[in-house]
């Protein structure tokens, strides 16, 4: 309701006392529900809410742990091997400082045989420049049939002058892995190097490297379809050209799969073609589309959920928010000590209680928070609901998902996952700013994604982007299994 019109006005003061006073309790109960909506807006941020942690601009909230304290001194802990740096059996380099003179008496020792050697040594790395290999082909003559022969230049060698595997591919490591804008890669090849390298040759470096990792991502994006029983799900924004895309990531423990698309929905992920055809959970933050896909279960990210008891407790305190938040955490904590256990699943009767305490909160908590009253005309389209009610709504309509880590052991009890999996593809955007083109975005997607898979199998970064530039992509050895 907006402010009463003239009219409105007049009709109250000729209806009496009573009419003037219903109409102001009317008018400021409004201004209050308004008013209460505009400061729940304002209260959310990125620990209470989904709300990412970019938008809470320079006063951040201070950071909330649910960690509790170990009790354990920090730094390492008894037991701990640790690591150091070691001397090697045998070094490249030996720089040799030979006793010629006694330190007490001055007297020559040059010909005195060497009884014992101190050693020390340092690692450092030897003077860096690129190395120039010509390749050079005979061309001869037969003296019988006067028919010019030249033997061939070896695969890959086909211009007068051009860059080789190893820099093409520190190129693609600098820009994509590391995440230096080209202006800050040309620096660092001129500062290492002593090498000019122009935008576009870095730029071509990276889409070769795109085009050698194609049948890596293709096995990832079969493997992650059709034979994984898990998988994570999520999207955020990504500006292409100053206009709004989204990236769209599909993981798990030892996989990644980028793709970009104008559209955040059902079309995008048509499109992509992972979702459509997996039939097993999917791990996601409870956005609307995903749930559009029938033929995979669903599994909720249960950290939205305790953001969300943290902004009711906040703004809203209600004891059954309290106890949600509490009853989600417990069972996270039985679940855990069970997977230490070596077991697979709680018991049937510990999988019941809890169940039932789940359905206890929710009627307490609907007993709290009853649907809106309706009053005037029906306007169409579902009623407006306090955020307390469309909670309920969704704990309610979707406790299967929201459960699934209890009963499934190998369901997360998040979708951190694929958060992970995201959050560097958003730090590369507040380092350069948007892409420039969609297809300066797709190649950052193939590479990303086929670095991710590689780091999470363990694989060198670097050695992986060579293997890939010589024509042998890494690809995790499960995967092919599961192809032949």
């Amino acid at each position: 309701m907006g402010l009463p019109s003239e009219e409105e006005i007049n009709v109250a003061y000729d209806q009496g006392r009573s009419a003037v006073i219903a109409l102001i309790q009317k008018m400021f109960m409004a201004l209050a529900e308004r008013i209460e909506k505009l400061e729940d807006r304002l209260a959310k941020n990125s620990s209470n809410s989904g709300k990412p942690p970019s938008s809470d601009g320079y006063e951040k909230p201070a950071p909330k742990s649910r960690r509790k304290r170990s009790g354990k001194k920090s730094g390492g802990q008894v037991g701990h091997l640790g690591s150091t740096l070691k001397m090697v059996a045998k070094a490249d380099k030996f720089e040799v400082y030979p006793v010629n003179c006694c330190a007490s008496c001055k007297a020559n020792l040059k010909r005195e045989k060497v009884v014992e050697v101190e050693r020390r040594q340092v690692f450092d790395l030897p003077e860096m420049r690129i190395q120039v290999t010509e390749h050079q082909v005979e061309v001869k003559i037969c003296p019988k049939c006067q028919h010019s022969t030249k033997t061939s230049f070896p695969p890959g060698v086909s211009h007068k002058t051009q860059y080789g595997k190893n820099i093409k591919g520190q190129m693609a490591y600098f820009h994509e892995h590391q995440l230096l804008p080209l202006d800050r890669t040309q620096e660092a090849f001129k500062d290492l190097y002593d090498q000019s390298i122009a935008e576009g040759t870095i730029l071509l470096a990276c889409e070769e490297l795109a085009k050698k990792v194609e049948p890596a991502n293709e096995a990832i994006k079969r493997q992650l379809t059709y034979e994984e029983d898990v998988a994570c799900f999520d999207e955020t924004g990504l500006r292409i050209e100053s206009a709004l895309h989204w990236l769209h990531v599909a993981c798990t423990r030892l996989l990644t799969y980028y793709a970009v698309h104008k559209k955040r929905g059902k079309e995008a992920i048509d499109a992509i073609g992972i979702l459509p055809n997996f039939t097993g959970r999917a791990i996601h933050d409870g956005f609307k589309a995903y749930f559009k896909y029938t033929n995979a279960k669903h599994g909720l990210c249960n950290q939205h959920h305790l953001r969300s008891f943290d902004f009711l407790k906040e703004r809203h305190p209600q004891k059954w928010v309290i106890n949600m938040d509490d009853l989600l955490l417990n069972i996270k904590a039985k679940v855990d000590i069970a997977k230490k256990k070596s077991k697979t699943s709680l018991s049937g009767k510990a999988i019941a209680d809890f169940s039932t305490q789940y359905d206890t909160l929710l009627k307490q908590g609907f007993k709290k928070n009853p649907p809106p009253k309706i009053e005037g005309p029906v306007k169409r389209g579902r009623p407006k609901q306090s955020f307390a009610r469309n909670l309920l709504d969704h704990l309610s309509d979707h406790k299967e998902a929201v459960l699934a880590f209890m009963v499934d052991f190998d369901v997360p009890f998040d979708n951190n996952q694929a958060e992970r999996d995201i959050r560097m593809m958003k730090v590369r955007q507040k380092i350069s700013g948007c892409f420039r083109s969609q297809h300066g975005a797709e190649i950052f997607c193939a590479v990303r994604g086929y670095i991710s898979t590689a780091r999470k199998n363990g694989q060198p970064v670097l050695q992986a982007i060579y293997d890939a530039l010589d024509g042998h992509p890494f690809i995790p050895a499960f995967v092919l299994n599961s192809a032949e």
